[in-house]
């Protein structure tokens, strides 16, 4: 179950909102719309899946133990932030493949 009481809420969104904004560094946005779906889309999803993507990477890079819950939190977040348009980008090309096909 989700934790809503508050606990790590402020590392998700500095982690989430600081991968948004570094995806937006990276690849230029063509214009104002682009870019705020792209960084809302990239703070949404380092909300949601920042918790579990920071345990993983702590654990696959064996420094969990050397980390805090807070550390384990900002890093998944900004991790899953950077990372979305990236995915939204891949699954918008395979889209675009089936329309042609079908």
């Amino acid at each position: 179950m989700a934790d809503f009481s508050g606990g790590f809420w402020m590392e998700r969104t500095i982690g989430a909102s600081a991968g948004a904004a570094v995806s937006l560094v990276y690849m230029l946005p063509h214009d104002r719309r682009e870019a705020a779906c792209r960084f809302l889309a990239g703070v949404i999803s380092g909300l949601v899946f920042g918790g579990p993507a920071g345990v993983l990477l702590a654990g696959r890079l064996g420094i969990a133990a050397h980390l805090s819950p807070s550390e384990v939190m900002l890093s998944g977040a900004a991790a899953v932030s950077l990372c979305a348009w990236w995915g939204l980008g891949g699954l918008a090309r395979v889209a675009r493949r089936w329309g042609r096909k079908g």
